[in-house]
């Protein structure tokens, strides 16, 4: 092929967003082919660094098994149908579940796959709402939220008043930092957004130290000052004991409003160094030095991620992070933590309300159970779809098999469905469960905005246009929900074009979520990105944690979370701990997509582990719990802890979620137990 054209935009892998160069060119059959990807050295934010996830684009786009035309289930199998086909089947079916069981029987699933789509995900959330409106309650609606994130919601709301406040890490200036349960030299920052880690993670610890805790020896541990490595879900107990000794000893130099420190004081009193060192598995001595270097610096920044996320002890790890941060000062100042005051939607231009209460109801086969902000927990669908509740699942972009818990539960119950629509372009075993298979533009058919916005690392605002015609008959996804929603007289916006082939209609669908952006759709279409400058610390924060009173440190929801945890550990102080997996991203996949980068699936065994229980490295390893069992090859080596293995999720042939379960799930936001997990391994019989 020649005459490729090199062509600007950024990568839609994960919410880092780098700055690409995509080469076109067309074949023989005048089929526009991705020949070239490349980090774009003059992008103004990532500045020529890119991962191999980014590099992957093309990848992607050429997939052996992408899906290129809608596709329905007939006499059993899928097979290719018109687009008139598919939608006027799938609105019959969503009318006969309406008239006969109400909206709230369909499923609505806020995937990933669409949701780094802008105007796609507006259209599904415009979907969902209609359907609120027609029924009078709001349908059953999942999201990721439940997979990884609910402990940070949680957080936001009960100690700061509000869910959009996400403390970032003043990379440029911070001389004290720990990470716990995060590896961003993989990740990138778990939502907040890290271009070219390494740089970043080794200039703060010249600076003055970092400290990465983790049962294992992560990549980011690596270029850390100190790494503390604690039993899976005990990381809460070196918070607790810092948090505690701060309070009787300092350094404490709150730079907001704070209440409830009595209260707070109260609920850890008497969390003891020995203690907390015995239930997080670690010698006393790193709880110590680590207090000593607190003291040294006069204050610390922590930061979390999935690792914390994803345990049992979730809320409480997250909660005592900000407090914290809080107490040593560190929230909204220099050198501390900042939070993003949106570029699609101001924060700082109006008066926060103070939204400290996230539970919403929750699923009726989980009563004990709270839903969170609208969420449901993921863990609920399986029960809800045998009760017959869910009666059509509408699944905008997720690997649900590979995302969802107990999948040896969900299978069966997808496949009694009726009606399961998947929004996908790439085959797997959940389009292989459904009904109506229906292939939207991939990231680089179509233009798109930096619809998560408040997940940069910085203040600004990116566009790009399509880069290559759509494969085969790919439609917008906007167009596909919305023609949806006529077929089922559903309310649409006016502002919805009647045809994504109109000239401009994509264009036209950006431009509608940015009316009160701090820069036009067209002033970032014609400049690629937009970087404003942010005010830092941000006034509108201290004023928002002044009209409502200041931090809250002690909520009530989460020192009763901390006192049942607490107790539960202390009563199994001496007994022997069971041998469990925690979860792990690897640098050349991104949770169920890219697995043609060829990461492996493999488990992570500390060398004693691996010969007590007759493993060799590189052999195959069966892996179960009380839910199933996976396939792995052993990878025996001591950065991992005694006692704890590491396995990689979103694989499809060992999919981890074949060990988890619905019925592990919290109480308080119906986050699932994705890591923490007891194990049992053994070598596969030759």
């Amino acid at each position: 092929m020649e005459n490729a054209v090199s062509k600007k935009t950024y990568c839609r892998i994960c919410t880092n967003q780098c700055g690409m160069v995509v080469d076109v060119a067309r074949d023989e059959a005048g089929i526009e082919q991705i020949v070239k990807i490349r980090a774009d050295r003059e992008h103004p934010l990532s500045k020529g660094y890119s991962c191999p996830k980014g590099r992957a684009i093309g990848g992607i786009h050429h997939h052996p098994d992408a899906i290129t035309r809608p596709m329905m289930r007939k006499q059993g199998a899928l097979v290719e149908v018109s687009w008139d086909e598919a939608l006027d089947d799938i609105a019959a079916k969503l009318r006969g579940v309406i008239d006969a069981h109400g909206p709230q029987a369909i499923g609505v699933y806020f995937g990933s796959g669409l949701g780094m789509d802008a105007s796609g995900y507006r259209l599904v959330d415009t979907f969902y709402k209609a359907l609120a409106e027609k029924g009078g309650v709001a349908p059953p609606k999942f999201s990721p939220l439940t997979i990884d994130g609910t402990a940070k919601l949680l957080v936001a709301m009960q100690v700061g008043g509000f869910p959009g406040l996400n403390p970032k890490t003043d990379d440029k200036n911070c001389d004290m930092l720990v990470y716990v349960g995060t590896n961003p030299m993989v990740s990138h920052g778990h939502n907040t957004g890290m271009f070219n880690p390494a740089g970043p993670i080794r200039a703060m610890a010249r600076r003055g130290e970092v400290w990465t805790i983790d049962p294992l020896l992560t990549e980011t541990a690596k270029f850390s000052t100190r790494h503390i490595q604690p039993y899976p879900g005990k990381d809460y107990a070196v918070l607790a004991w810092l948090a505690r000794e701060i309070i009787d000893g300092g350094p404490m130099t709150p730079a907001q409003p704070i209440q409830g420190l009595d209260d707070l004081r109260a609920a850890l009193a008497g969390f003891d160094l020995a203690t907390a060192a015995e239930i997080a598995g670690v010698p006393e001595a790193d709880l110590t030095d680590l207090l000593a270097a607190v003291r040294r610096k006069g204050h610390v920044t922590i930061e979390t991620g999935t690792g914390v996320t994803m345990s049992k002890s979730a809320n409480v790890t997250v909660w005592l992070g900000w407090v914290i941060n809080i107490l040593t000062g560190r929230m909204n100042r220099e050198g501390g933590t900042w939070f993003h005051p949106g570029f699609i939607t101001q924060f700082d231009s109006f008066e926060l309300p103070v939204l400290d209460d996230p539970f919403t109801p929750g699923a009726p086969t989980m009563p004990e159970v709270s839903g969170i902000f609208g969420d449901w927990p993921c863990a609920a669908l399986p029960g809800e779809i045998a009760a017959g509740n869910i009666r059509a699942m509408m699944n905008f972009g997720g690997a649900l098999l590979r995302s969802f818990p107990d999948a040896n539960v969900l299978t069966p119950q997808l496949e009694s469905l009726d009606l399961h629509v998947t929004f996908e372009i790439v085959a797997n075993e959940t389009t292989a469960l459904s009904t109506h298979v229906l292939p939207t533009k991939d990231q680089v058919e179509r233009p798109d905005i930096a619809f998560w916005d408040t997940l940069s690392g910085s203040l600004s605002m990116m566009h790009t246009p399509a880069l290559v015609e759509p494969q085969g008959e790919r439609r917008s996804a906007w167009w596909v929900i919305a023609e949806i929603m006529r077929r089922v007289d559903l309310p649409l916006p006016d502002y919805v074009p009647e045809s994504d082939l109109q000239q401009g209609a994509d264009e036209a669908m950006l431009a509608a979520l940015m009316p009160y952006a701090r820069a036009s759709y067209d002033e970032v279409a014609a400049n690629g990105a937009v970087v404003l400058p942010m005010e830092f610390p941000g006034k509108w924060v201290d004023a928002h944690i002044e009209r409502m009173g200041g931090w809250k440190l002690a909520p009530p929801a989460l020192v009763g979370f901390w006192q049942e945890l607490r107790a539960e550990d202390e009563a199994l102080l001496g007994q022997p701990r069971p041998l469990c997996f925690i979860s792990r991203r690897q640098r050349r996949k991104l949770n169920a997509a890219l697995s043609f980068l060829g990461s492996p699936a493999d488990i992570i065994l500390h060398p004693a582990d691996a010969e007590a229980n007759g493993i060799v490295h590189g052999d195959p390893v069966r892996v179960s719990t009380t839910r199933g069992e996976i396939v792995l090859t052993a990878n025996v080596s001591d950065t991992i802890r005694r006692g704890v293995a590491s396995i990689p999720h979103g694989h499809e042939a060992a999919n981890v979620n074949l060990l988890t379960s619905v019925e592990q799930v919290d109480r308080l936001t119906g986050m699932v137990l994705y890591t923490g997990i007891p194990i049992e391994v053994a070598p596969v019989a030759a």
